[in-house]
């Protein structure tokens, strides 16, 4: 009777993380659609905004994440993945109950230390529960977090503070994922191999990374897109009510499903064909985010000058998913740059790139280019200052091209 139970488990980990993953983007991404409220009540500027939904997130989450990561590999990984979730449910409650830019900048640091801790280990627990011609797949599916809790955390966050107000919304969402994180932390274990293998030193780690010219290339063509990707997640539902005339809870019914449908699409579709073309030649690991990109901007370009919000959502749709596509394809290749001893402290690096750059730097140079743009532009700023971040899109596709060259002889089984 105990064999099926055992052939369940990898699904049942997977369903867990995935649901972690969910309050992750969830606790992430609500600033954005309350952005409006929380500037109005707090008298904030676009910049400062920028800051809150980028750079004060960003500053830890990013340079917590590899001694994090590195203490999954060797303490355990479902216990820093349990421990993470309770910190940064605690800070987005937190969040609530501000009353003014630097309590709320410093909530939001908060956010990120605990979410720094859930990712790296995350991507190491599945590649080790799952073999590996499944594991696009199975990081896809993990990544479904993305689209699943921003667009829960855009329609709830909507719906909320229509109802209330915004701060009712990061408490609401805080407190669920306390009450989650006992049962995550009851219900899952890592795997025995997992547990049993000792992991190397930081230092080791960093130093086979070094040297991997993919890594660099994957590294900085997905901090370039995410840069532009975490833009428009903090910025569109700000655009949809200055230049499209939305109101909160239409802003967060039009993103919400922007972000299911596509993103779920995307992600999903960028799982199967990497699983399906990454064995035949490893170089399709780059050259799909690649190609999905230079298709998604031209027509983001033009959902962004569109004459009514109907017309910009099907314009949008199927680039949001086209730009969601790398997850799968990068996140597995970065796991098979090094010895599966090394994934979380790999991931972590890789995502210490792709934070900074990504998370970081996003939101507020978009705010920043809006503020620049407004005595020109008014509230058509925004809409400009999203236009030219799309360029972030074609730097990333030139260097996830040029990484996948070297994916080939640098792959480790």
């Amino acid at each position: 009777m105990r064999e099926p139970v055992l052939r369940r488990k990898p699904a049942f980990v997977l369903a867990m993380l995935l649901v972690v993953y969910t309050f992750n983007f969830i606790d992430r991404q609500i600033l954005g659609i309350l952005a409006g409220p929380i500037k109005a009540d707090l008298h904030l500027t676009d910049t400062q905004l920028g800051a809150l939904g980028g750079f004060a997130f960003a500053l830890l989450y990013s340079t917590m994440g590899l001694p994090l990561a590195w203490l999954a590999d060797r303490r355990g990984r479902t216990r820093v993945i349990a421990a993470s979730l309770a910190v940064w449910s605690a800070f987005t409650a937190l969040c609530g109950v501000v009353s003014g830019f630097w309590a709320m900048f410093v909530c939001r640091l908060g956010v990120g230390v605990g979410e720094a801790g859930g990712v790296a280990p995350s991507y190491a627990l599945i590649s080790d529960t799952f073999p590996a011609r499944q594991r696009a797949r199975a990081l896809a599916v993990y990544s479904l977090g993305i689209p699943l809790g921003s667009a829960a955390g855009v329609l709830l966050g909507g719906y909320v503070a229509a109802a209330v107000n915004w701060r009712a919304a990061f408490l609401g969402v805080g407190l669920a994922g306390l009450v989650f994180t006992p049962i995550f932390g009851l219900l899952v274990r890592d795997p025995p191999k997992a547990e049993s293998v000792k992991a190397p030193g930081l230092i080791e780690v960093l130093r086979i990374l070094a040297v991997k010219r993919s890594f660099w290339l994957l590294g900085f063509g997905a901090g370039s897109c995410s840069m532009m990707g975490y833009g428009l997640a903090f910025w569109l539902p700000s655009l949809m009510r200055r230049s499209f005339g939305l109101d909160l809870v239409e802003t967060s019914q039009f993103f919400g499903l922007l972000l299911l449908i596509g993103g779920t699409v995307g992600v999903m579709a960028g799982g199967v064909f990497a699983d399906l073309l990454g064995g035949r030649s490893r170089a399709a690991y780059g050259w799909l985010p690649a190609v999905s990109f230079l298709l998604g901007v031209p027509l983001f370009a033009a959902g962004l000058y569109s004459g009514s919000a109907q017309i910009a959502f099907w314009l949008f749709l199927l680039p949001q998913a086209l730009v969601y596509l790398w997850l799968g394809p990068v996140l597995t290749a970065v796991q098979h740059l090094v010895p599966a001893p090394m994934r979380a402290t790999a991931s972590a690096s890789f995502l210490l790139i792709n934070n900074l750059i990504g998370v970081g730097l996003g939101s507020l140079t978009i705010g920043k280019l809006s503020d620049m743009l407004t005595p020109a532009y008014g509230d058509d700023a925004l809409r400009h200052a999203i236009l030219l971040g799309l360029g972030f899109y074609l730097l990333a596709a030139v260097l996830m091209m040029a990484g996948g060259r070297f994916l080939a002889r640098e792959w480790v089984e």
